[in-house]
């Protein structure tokens, strides 16, 4: 399937207000260097001819003193894409606590004879954003543990922990319907171990060639309904297959061929309401475990008047940022933004959410050099941020007692390991920098960022913030990993990128392979979050 073309751009208002913080942002010389060697071998490498007409902001710090080792436009506003998550998941932990948990309830508003709940039975969430289709078939073997064995009135679910707005600002259009763009509520449900929430998994297994190829949903209580079909091809004659949801509702729209003994196509997408879908999914785990539900399921108004039944915990907030930040899980961040927001200022929404994330950046020194933000994850091109104050926060982070924990959960790059390397794991392989390198990438069209940690031979820690912006043609990835290989290495030899890559396509099915990472080595198996790095956000 073809890449797409990004046309994608602020909105005049935005644009001009972008201008005016460019402006009004410290534009001063950068620093003088503090590591001339250094200063030579990133400046060779920044002046690669894939960066000529992109805008490039670097700084390094010395993690210990705060030394700035080098700079190249530290205070340029940026789009940090990914990176951001950096921010949401360290005010997470200093607001909410490395301890924090989610607790989703199942409540009765009704009164209970016998076996029978005269009333309702209310889902209420607690904005986890891990809830697993697992946990919810869990809760149901509970109720029907308790002796409830037939409810009269409705499974009322309860998203209004959260506000009603499900996408961010800025957010595009047409990422809608794949799993890195969720819809965020404060009731939903992850598909798998990793939390790919508000998602549903499409599979297409062929039949013998002329045939329609067969669909299958999981979980299959999903609301979702198919238009089209996939016709089976003669063996050997490739697979094209279309899986897409149609924008504004659950209909699947499915298209193309697959080929006759070829292996399953698995694609990914969103589901509109996330509320009642996870609703859906628990009554029908109701009925596996032999509670009727008279009435079906509907959305709460979240003023009903019940009892607490049951209730169901998340891992802490610590274990949480694993996924967040090893394979750059979207919905996580977006969830712990409006938890910040409900918890800290009383109301679950993006605007309160992100006000206490920029109260825990100004008690911390961080206020300044001006900045926007508009989300948790970084999927809004509205947001801004500096490569000295994204250095800045690494610094400050060192110092706090939830370190340890946040450190472990970056990206280690060239580790091969699922809950390791994360979106780093191919890269810098083979390297000094391999198992080295702690960092959390962000990417999306024209951005390619990548901040952490790196340990020069001498033991001594480094700070790095390396933020590509405005690029079209060849990826500057290869320059980026050679800045931190470079860090890794120390001056004895110098790193040289590699020659200049394709830029990435965006995928939306198994179908079509994306291109892998600079680095190679990543599995393509549709939009799931284990290819972030293969498509546009992350």
């Amino acid at each position: 399937m073809p890449g797409r073309l990004y046309r994608r751009s602020l909105p005049l208002a935005a644009a001009v207000l972008a201008a005016s913080l460019l402006a009004g942002s410290a534009q001063a010389d950068d620093p003088a260097p503090a590591d001339a060697a250094l200063t030579a071998d990133l400046d060779v490498l920044l002046s690669d001819a894939r960066l000529a007409n992109a805008q490039a902001g670097v700084e390094v710090l010395d993690a210990t003193t705060g030394q700035v080792l080098y700079a190249r436009e530290p205070q340029a506003l940026l789009t940090p894409a990914s990176t951001l998550k950096t921010v949401t998941s360290t005010a997470a932990l200093d607001l909410l606590g490395a301890d924090y948990r989610f607790t989703t309830e199942v409540r009765t508003a009704g009164t209970t004879y016998g076996g029978t709940l005269v009333g309702d039975l209310v889902l209420r969430g607690g904005g986890d954003p891990s809830l697993l289709a697992q946990d919810l078939d869990d809760l149901a073997a509970k109720v029907a543990a308790s002796g409830v064995t037939t409810v009269t009135g409705r499974v009322l679910a309860d998203g209004t922990r959260y506000d009603s707005t499900p996408l961010g600002a800025g957010w595009a259009w047409d990422d809608e319907a794949y799993s890195y763009s969720p819809q965020i509520s404060g009731l939903t449900v992850a598909n798998d171990p990793e939390y790919l929430m508000d998602t549903v998994q499409v599979t297409v297994t062929p039949g013998a060639a002329g045939e329609q190829a067969k669909v299958a949903l999981v979980p299959a209580e999903a609301p979702m309904t198919f238009s089209g079909k996939v016709t089976t091809g003669a063996a050997g004659s490739g697979s094209a297959v279309g899986v897409d949801r149609r924008r504004g509702s659950n209909e699947v729209l499915l298209s193309g061929s697959i080929a006759a003994g070829a292996a399953p196509v698995t694609s990914w997408l969103t589901v509109e309401d996330p509320n009642t879908y996870a609703g859906k999914v628990f009554a029908g785990a109701l009925a596996r475990h032999g509670v009727r539900v008279v009435r079906g399921v509907q959305a709460a108004s979240g003023t009903e008047t019940s009892q607490p039944l049951l209730s169901h915990q998340s891992q802490t907030l610590a274990e949480l940022i694993v996924p967040m930040l090893k394979v750059s899980n979207n919905g996580i961040a977006e969830h712990l933004t409006k938890e910040i927001g409900k918890v800290k200022g009383g109301r679950g929404d993006w605007a309160t959410g992100v006000a206490q994330i920029r109260a825990f950046l100004k008690t911390n020194g961080l206020e300044t050099p001006a900045a926007r933000q508009v989300d948790g994850s970084g999927l809004s091109r509205y947001d801004l941020i500096t490569p000295a104050k994204m250095a800045g926060l690494l610094k400050l982070a060192q110092n706090k007692p939830w370190f340890d924990a946040w450190y472990n959960a970056l990206p280690v790059a060239g580790n091969p390991q699922r809950m390791v390397g994360g979106t780093l794991a191919a890269r810098m392989t083979g390297t000094k920098a391999a198992n080295n390198v702690h960092a959390k990438s962000g990417s999306m069209g024209g951005v390619d960022n990548l901040i952490g940690y790196a340990t020069a031979p001498d033991g001594r820690k480094l700070v790095f913030a390396v933020m590509v912006n405005n690029f079209y043609g060849a990826s500057p990835r290869p320059v980026i990993d050679a800045i931190a290989v470079r860090l890794a290495t120390g001056p004895a030899a110098t790193a040289t990128p590699s020659p200049a890559v394709a830029p990435q396509s965006k995928a939306k099915s198994a179908a079509a392979p994306a291109a892998a990472p600079a680095g190679g080595g990543a599995e393509y198996t549709g939009t799931r979050w284990e290819d972030c790095e293969a498509v546009s956000h992350c």
